[in-house]
């Protein structure tokens, strides 16, 4: 994507959740996850990319042992709608005999999701937790519901924290909706 044209779609989009929401709701992710996973050393696998910005923002308030790996899947690409589901890096062989936290951008359909937890639990996981930063009310059922959810988005193109549009703004430190969508 040209500079011009991220800035513009920048420029027009909608503010979503501002900066200080998306760090408050982390933080209390965080305590919600101790409390559930600090005496487990769970493996911590974080799916590339989109939950990087959460998985950097997550692990310094996580105060317990654990060990990080990470997954990349996508079904989106550069597109703004869902494919088919593409493994460049499948989760690790350490999930085995393991309690897993998976860390995630979005829990949209949920299709990349129930896809990453059924790997894991193939791989012989002894248990899967799901984290988000974000869901989005879709207004149906999803095939998957996640443990941890930091914020609930509505059902438009949103991109921030680690939330991309074509590639580009995964950076910023709040979530923003696309004009249109």
């Amino acid at each position: 994507m040209k500079l011009e044209d991220a800035r513009k779609i920048l420029d027009e989009a909608d503010l979503i959740c501002d900066e200080a929401v998306v760090r408050g709701s982390i933080s209390r992710l965080a305590v919600e996850i101790t409390d559930c996973l600090s005496e487990l050393n769970p493996v911590v696998l974080a799916i590339m990319k989109g939950g990087i910005y959460f998985t950097g923002q997550l692990l310094p308030l996580l105060r317990f042992p654990l060990e990080l790996e990470y997954a990349q899947a996508s079904r989106y690409g550069d597109a703004t709608t869902g494919g088919e589901l593409r493994w460049t890096v499948p989760p690790p062989d350490s999930v085995k005999n393991r309690t897993v936290l998976v860390l995630d951008d979005i829990l949209d359909a949920g299709d990349t999701l129930k896809a990453v937890r059924d790997r894991v639990m193939q791989q012989g996981a002894s248990s899967c937790h799901l984290a988000v930063l974000a869901e989005k009310d879709l207004g149906r059922p999803k095939p998957v519901k996640a443990d941890f959810v930091g914020l609930t988005l509505p059902d438009r193109y949103v991109f921030g924290c680690g939330l991309d549009v074509r590639g580009a703004w995964r950076n910023l430190p709040a979530i923003y909706a696309l004009k249109g969508h």
